[in-house]
């Protein structure tokens, strides 16, 4: 079982256009919504691979009570924490070549009392999770330290946790050793304060994340591959894709595919792999189903292409 916690899910729209012409009426060839946050697409795509994950987030208001109705339908366990301020929604337009353009919320505000009541309530669920993912922003009222807290205690109860988030919380966590991160280009640059232009750049960078607590990293690098440096070794792997629809979610659907695969080595590699170029050329954030995977199709290797230049070169903003 695999446990989510999403201190700042969101109700997420997604609009396809023909082309994004700022200052125009725009008319949408398709529209979807869909329950959102990383913590959250984890959950989807742990569900729809056919295992067994509870979410547990903070929800408030409308959006909050629709995020609830989506997950319980795509048959997932939610432990809502209740809170006063309204969960956020987000809006996402798509184009045909695959660019997408996002507007995020920051969230309601967190009190002390609600900040509690969630790690309270990750400690109820999390007594037989074999993985603790964390995932996403913090919203307002959450120091940065909040993860690092959280990933301190989840250790003293033998949990293993997986880290999805960046900046000052990412580096706070990093104390705490979490077992796994999962940043991507930007994320990574963002981490070590300079850019990366190469996947050489990017593997020297996720060694310095090891080097600051974290037992392995999975660095997604958009369609260039994935990255997974570990005590025992580092591999690299990629696969082809047809046609990118929506990378919404891609990043949250290769770290699923990774911990339902062990969280471990080069096949818990090639699943994250298999699970992240499926998603992106599903719609909005549709979490691939085994159906959708092609794990044939993954080339996991020991050998690291150094020199190659990363399309989505990681900047550190």
């Amino acid at each position: 079982m695999i446990l989510t916690v999403t201190p700042n899910p969101s109700l997420d729209r997604t609009y396809e256009v023909p082309a994004l012409e700022r200052g125009e009426v725009l008319r949408a060839t398709a529209e979807r919504m869909d329950p959102g946050g990383k913590g959250v697409n984890v959950s989807r795509a742990v569900a729809a691979a056919g295992h067994r994950t509870v979410a547990v987030l903070p929800l408030g208001g409308a959006p909050g009570a629709a995020i609830a109705e989506l997950l319980v339908a795509e048959g997932i366990a939610v432990a809502p924490v209740p809170v006063a301020g309204h969960t956020r929604s987000n809006i996402s337009v798509a184009e045909p070549d695959g660019t997408l353009t996002k507007i995020n919320a920051p969230g309601p505000e967190l009190s002390a009392a609600e900040a509690e009541s969630l790690l309270a309530a990750i400690r109820a669920h999390a007594g037989d999770a074999d993985w603790i993912a964390c995932c996403g922003s913090l919203p307002p009222g959450l120091a940065p330290a909040w993860y690092a807290e959280l990933v301190a205690r989840a250790h003293r109860a033998g949990k293993r946790i997986a880290l999805d988030t960046s900046g000052p919380s990412l580096l706070a966590a990093l104390r705490e050793r979490p077992d796994v991160v999962k940043p991507n280009a930007g994320e990574l640059a963002q981490a070590v304060g300079r850019p990366l232009a190469t996947v050489g750049d990017a593997l020297k960078a996720a060694g310095e994340l090891r080097d600051l607590g974290a037992g392995a990293v999975l660095a997604s690098l958009g369609p260039d591959g994935q990255l997974l440096v570990m005590e025992s070794g580092v591999y690299f792997g990629s696969a082809p894709v047809a046609a990118v629809r929506s990378n919404v979610g891609a990043g949250d659907a290769s770290l699923a595919g990774f911990l339902a695969a062990g969280g471990a080595g080069p096949e818990a590699l090639r699943s994250a792999v298999a699970h992240g170029s499926a998603a992106v050329q599903l719609p909005g954030s549709v979490m691939p189903a085994p159906q959708d995977l092609d794990a044939s199709a993954v080339t996991v290797t020991a050998e690291i292409p150094l020199d190659r230049v990363l399309t989505e070169q990681g900047s550190p903003r």
